[in-house]
């Protein structure tokens, strides 16, 4: 969160960006400019011309009146006409903008590393990019379209009375600097550290409702509904508090603004009519001061009102650009290449592996070969260490020392995308995208014919329960699938494997929370997919790796074993025969249960 003392720097880091983003399409802002502002500049020279109208009633000089009546008419349709132009040109500059920053968003969030996506709420990170996009319109609006031409007005206006009357130019400046100085304080250091804690609270409830309705098949199998709804109403009366203060601050703020402009009127009515005391000015000159005035007025009025705009749309766009100010965590280096894996051998070089905040590693000078086409099982307890193995492979995570090699090249010197797209992974609870059966099983390879997707299910043994569904392979799986069985989800998760069709394949283990009837389909699925390939099996049941070449015993980040079954299982002392014994129940003791590392 941003503190009050933060603010000054919130505003820059804002407007950087977003000038950033002005420079993508600087003909167009330019020009957007240069229309509002010549259409303000109309407005300015109106007040001088229906002063001049008056002396002119006032002489009975009905020619001059005439022309001066067409210049003022002249002059309202050119404003009509500028400012058209400009409305119109920041329809597409603005819409551009927002298109792209939330493209860009959506960039960087897919590629912010694991860490990032398991600590953030995915209905929060939705809010911050959506707010920030829609912030855009108001921010341009502002910028361009209403400070710029009050800016215009106030300067112009003053350079013009200031011309004819040096003491009026002087009391306009003061009032108006004082005015905006004001205004400015009151937004930036009072409403605006009251705006971005609600804003702040407003991020939190979103990613409270996201949580609660994403995990609502939870909350029915406990009975838990009101107490969901309790956790929603503590959260929004928090919010409500934050919100109600920040709207009060901006309440009192409009109303001291008001009455600052109440006391420029009066100054400036007070200055004319002094003027026209010493007959330094006509009536039609007094006309021109209060004309003048009335338009500066309407303007000064709502600078107020842009600059709390401009404020809150800041305090909306905040959380966008720390998401964009964010580092990556597991990035490309500049020198980075597509990988070529052909014979897929995985490769430890003294491996040293902590995660961030641990001081005791995980790995240490680990050293590891996994030839290709080796079919390779991982086992051992909860934090033994199989997961982050795969992640390391998979690149989710650096390694603190030695390299990660498959067929002789440094993962971390490959491009990301070109590594995992050579890795197909199946995991224990298959993520599915809320699409067809076809998109999701197409979504390892997205040019894939329906034919090719048929052949892959049928690989995976989907393909009888897929067709049939009343709508076959066009079926809607639900958000993350949840429209399948478990069963059903892993073997359109193996089909998609299939179709991947990926040197290496890693297996968490898919079987171990099925029915005995889905586990012998996948377990057929799984030994038709890792044939010809190098194969990570993480084995929860030991029962899978037992026709495996090779198998891996983990322990508190070493590999206390390595062998295949019936190595293995030859030792009476190993930890893989305890292991195995207790799995079989041969004997009972104290090894904690085996589960994912």
């Amino acid at each position: 969160m941003t503190h009050d003392t933060d603010r000054p720097d919130a505003i820059r880091r804002v407007l950087r960006f977003t000038f950033r983003h002005w420079a993508r399409q600087r003909t167009r802002a330019a020009c957007i400019a240069f229309f509002i502002t010549a259409a303000t500049a109309t407005e300015i020279f109106v007040p001088m011309f229906a002063g001049r109208l008056i002396d002119a009633l006032a002489a009975d000089l009905r020619n001059d009146a005439l022309a001066l009546f067409a210049a003022m008419a002249a002059l309202g349709l050119a404003m009509v006409v500028l400012r058209h132009i400009a409305w119109a040109g920041i329809i597409p500059f603005t819409l551009r903008m927002m298109r792209d920053v939330t493209q860009d968003g959506f960039h960087r969030v897919q590629r912010f590393s694991t860490d990032w996506h398991a600590n953030s709420f995915a209905g929060s990170t939705v809010r911050k990019i959506t707010r920030g996009m829609w912030a855009f319109d108001t921010l341009n609006d502002v910028l361009l379209l209403q400070l710029l031409p009050s800016l215009a007005v106030l300067l112009g206006t003053m350079l013009l009375l200031g011309w004819h009357w040096p003491v009026l130019g002087v009391v306009m400046g003061i009032g108006a600097v004082a005015y905006v100085a004001m205004t400015m304080v009151l937004a930036t250091r009072w409403a605006s550290p009251a705006a971005t804690l609600s804003n702040a609270w407003d991020t939190k409830l979103g990613g409270l409702l996201s949580d609660a309705i994403g995990s609502n098949a939870v909350v029915k199998a406990f009975g838990a509904e009101a107490r969901e709804e309790g956790r929603v109403g503590t959260l929004l009366a928090k919010w409500g508090k934050r919100t109600r203060r920040t709207w009060l601050r901006y309440t009192w703020s409009g109303s001291a603004q008001i009455a600052v402009l109440w006391a420029i009127r009066a100054a400036i009515t007070g200055t004319a009519l002094w003027l026209w005391w010493l007959g330094a000015a006509t009536p039609g000159d007094v006309t021109f001061v209060l004309a003048s005035y009335f338009v500066v007025h309407s303007y000064l009025f709502d600078i107020g009102f842009h600059i709390h705009h401009l404020q809150r749309s800041v305090n909306e766009m905040e959380e966008l650009v720390d998401l964009h100010e964010q580092p990556l965590g597991i990035e490309d280096r500049a020198d980075a290449a597509p990988i070529r894996i052909t014979a897929g051998e995985v490769r430890f070089d003294d491996v040293t592996f902590r995660y961030g905040g641990h001081e005791t590693p995980l790995y240490e000078h680990l050293d590891l070969i996994i030839r290709g086409g080796e079919r390779v099982g991982l086992v051992g307890h909860s934090g033994s260490g199989k997961t982050t193995f795969v992640k390391l492979i998979q690149r989710l995570y650096d390694v603190n020392q030695g390299r990660v090699t498959i067929d002789g090249q440094d993962v971390s010197h490959a491009t990301q995308q070109s590594l995992r797209a050579q890795i197909a992974i199946v995991q224990q609870e298959p993520i599915l995208f809320h699409r067809s059966l076809a998109d999701n099983i197409a979504y390892a390879r997205p040019g894939a014919s329906q034919a090719e997707v048929e052949a892959a299910a049928r690989l995976a043994n989907a393909h009888d329960f897929i067709v049939k569904l009343p709508r076959g392979y066009a079926t809607p799986v639900g958000e993350r699938g949840v429209k399948l069985s478990g069963g059903e989800r892993q073997r359109v998760a193996l089909a998609r494997a299939f179709l991947a069709d990926a040197p290496i394949l890693i297996l968490d283990e898919a079987t171990s929370s099925l029915d005995s009837e889905s586990e012998a389909l996948i377990q057929q699925a799984m030994d038709r997919l890792m044939k010809g390939r190098t194969a990570i099996v993480i084995a929860h049941r030991l029962s899978t790796v037992r026709t495996l070449d090779r198998i891996l015993v983990f322990d508190q980040g070493r590999i206390v074993e390595d062998g295949d079954h019936a190595a293995l299982l030859a030792d009476p002392d190993g930890r893989y025969r305890r292991l195995f014994d207790r799995q079989s129940g041969n004997i009972v003791d104290e090894e904690p249960a085996l589960a994912e590392g």
